[in-house]
């Protein structure tokens, strides 16, 4: 359902940190691909979230996303800290003030509605938009668009250094299991972010671009649907659609399939 209106939420990370890494070319790659990530809190990856507080003059107290709940109980460990640390950069370098940088009105979220609704080539207003859950704005599109904003990404200015710093650094984007971070191990020139409610949006190479959703916005199909799309289109996806089922005793009692 191409015109299916859903919302981005981390799916959006890259599209998000185009202005960031414009007005910060002090950042590293490993910082590049954590501003972009929806990490698991392990300690690879918070580093690299200290590391980009520090360099925007910050620290946990500053982030606005609240504490984790699955992955530890502090705002640094919530999954989100890494693109919320990317943004009170941009707030540093901007000069604008860090406190509310999550609300609406406040001038970053203002310019992320411009760069999503550039990078998806529509109007801002005509962009739904609602709190996300880590207390940002996320924003509405129809899949169609965000396949190709995706599409359009590795033309957009800045977006090199992104696209670099993902595949760089696939497992600071998820971990080793997600579907985004095995995408981008496994084929050459891919970009991939997942979001919330099963949604996932990647871009390849000669300009294609997929928005995927998964209807009941459970995760567990993302990997095998992706695989089996990827395969209509002659690519080989390799170990992302095997996905097997285990048990508490780690057993492997069955897998995931395309019925």
């Amino acid at each position: 359902d191409t015109e299916l209106l859903t919302y981005l939420r981390s799916s959006a990370k890259p599209i998000q940190a185009l202005p960031v890494v414009r007005a910060r070319p002090d950042l590293d790659d490993a910082e590049i691909a954590i501003a972009c990530a929806s990490h698991l809190a392990r300690p690879e990856q918070l580093e690299p979230v200290r590391s980009l507080l520090a360099k925007a003059g910050a620290t946990e107290d500053d982030l606005e996303c609240g504490a984790a709940s699955d992955a530890g109980p502090t705002r640094l460990e919530h999954n989100c800290s890494g693109k919320h640390a990317g943004l009170i950069a941009l707030c540093r370098a901007r000069g604008w003030p860090v406190e509310g940088y999550r609300l609406p009105e406040h001038p970053c979220q203002q310019a992320l509605l411009a760069e999503v609704a550039a990078a998806a080539e529509v109007e801002p207003e005509s962009l739904p938009t609602a709190p996300d859950g880590c207390g940002i704005v996320t924003f509405g599109l129809p899949l169609e668009r965000m396949a190709h904003a995706f599409a359009r990404l590795p033309e957009l200015e800045g977006a090199t250094r992104i696209t670099t710093a993902m595949r760089a650094h696939p497992d600071l984007i998820r971990g080793p299991l997600a579907a985004d971070s095995v995408l981008m191990r496994t084929l050459p020139g891919w970009v991939a972010k997942g979001g919330a409610e099963g949604l996932l949006c990647a871009s390849g190479p000669d300009g294609l671009g997929i928005a995927l959703k998964i209807e009941d916005g459970a995760t567990r199909a993302v990997r095998t649907a992706l695989a089996a799309f990827l395969a209509t289109l002659d690519i080989d996806a390799g170990e992302l659609g095997a996905v097997p089922v285990t048990n508490s005793r780690g057993e492997v009692v069955g897998e995931f399939r395309i019925a």
